[in-house]
């Protein structure tokens, strides 16, 4: 019965947050303020065009058998007992408002002074993507930053927010090219994808994103959308499929990023197009799942693609299974080897890293 009664609060708040009295919205920017990710149709992807000449170096980075050793009882610590993350389908109404409502918790925390001018504990991790955004994108390290800073974000949530509850991820390849039909994008839970306005309904109504557009940190402006489900449309199966068809880390994860990465961000438009500042709309999260799961999937077809890694980072540095991961101490740095396979178990931060998709 409390149980009820606390989803009925929670529901009740969210829904009713577009009819309170509010302050005045945060300037409405032009769609072309907002830096755009670069797009790879799918067909210069099945062509190779985005690739290097003569390809990516695919001489991987390997773990040592000491260290293979040394992780097996974390990882089959973890696969007893995995964390599963549920598509938005699945998901019960009670998660999606505990979720949304988690995530409004960390925008009302104040932030840690580590990344100013962040204005909440959530800006935090909106300045952090813009400051590292030069080697986070366009260059392999994009894929195995963003699982690390996904996972970060939901430990915080844990941590912070007390959010127990399974992390959602969403299928994008069910709405592709209808974005604007799945109820995500209701007033219960991110609010409507608009054509070019601010967002006023849904649980982020009226939210002023104090970080961007691209490395802005002196343009305050309200989270916006503007739909586009001819590039929304490219998100579908058959794209996701032709980057998961190639053989390397490095060539995969640039087919993804420009492919369904790029249009996913593109598609929902103006703050979630913003290359520097797009995790300043809350859908972010959602769209970065499915990457993410797409990444999983990729791994799933070869057990080596769990241990080994190639491709260089945005400086030039060759990507190994040592490689540093960072986010600036939100939770600590890691070695690529204790991210690259989601079933882990490495303890971090007071956390294991283990966790897979339910479909």
């Amino acid at each position: 019965m409390r149980s009820s009664l606390v989803l009925l609060a929670i529901s009740a708040a969210l829904s009713s947050a577009s009819i309170l009295p509010r302050a005045a919205l945060a300037p409405n920017l032009p769609t072309d303020a907002f830096p755009k990710f670069q797009e790879l149709t799918q067909s210069d992807a099945k062509s190779g065009k985005d690739l290097p000449p003569g390809g990516f170096d695919t001489t991987p980075s390997r773990f040592g058998a000491a260290a293979g050793a040394a992780s097996s009882a974390a990882s089959a610590a973890c696969s007893a007992a995995p964390n599963i993350r549920i598509e938005w389908r699945s998901y019960s109404r009670s998660d999606r408002l505990a979720f949304v409502g988690a995530i409004k918790c960390l925008m009302g925390k104040p932030p840690s002074g580590q990344f100013p001018p962040s204005k909440s504990r959530y800006e935090d991790f909106v300045r952090l993507h813009q400051m590292w955004m030069p080697n986070i994108h366009g260059n392999p390290k994009f894929m195995i930053w963003h699982r690390y800073y996904l996972w970060t974000f939901h430990m915080v949530l844990r941590d912070e927010c007390g959010f127990n509850r399974a992390l959602p991820w969403w299928d994008e390849t069910l709405d592709a090219g209808r974005f604007g039909q799945s109820d995500m994008f209701t007033n219960d839970y991110f609010g409507s994808i608009t054509r070019g306005s601010c967002v006023t309904n849904g649980a982020f109504a009226g939210l002023t994103c104090n970080i961007g557009p691209g490395s802005s940190t002196t343009t305050p402006h309200c989270l916006s959308r503007n739909l586009d489900e001819s590039l929304t449309s490219q998100c579908n199966s058959g794209f996701v499929n032709t980057c998961n068809s190639r053989g390397d880390y490095a060539s995969m994860q640039s087919c993804s990023e420009g492919g369904p990465h790029a249009y996913g961000h593109n598609g929902i438009g103006n703050v979630m197009s913003d290359v520097s500042a797009s995790p300043s709309d809350p859908v972010f999260w959602m769209h970065h799942s499915f990457i993410d799961h797409n990444f999983r999937i990729w791994q799933n077809q070869d057990p080596a693609r769990t241990t080994t890694i190639n491709g260089n980072d945005r400086f030039g540095n060759p990507l190994t299974m040592n490689t540093i991961v960072t986010v600036a101490g939100i939770r600590p740095d890691v070695k690529i080897s204790d991210i690259m396979n989601t079933m882990s178990g490495v303890m971090i931060g007071g956390h294991p890293f283990c966790y897979k998709y339910s479909y």
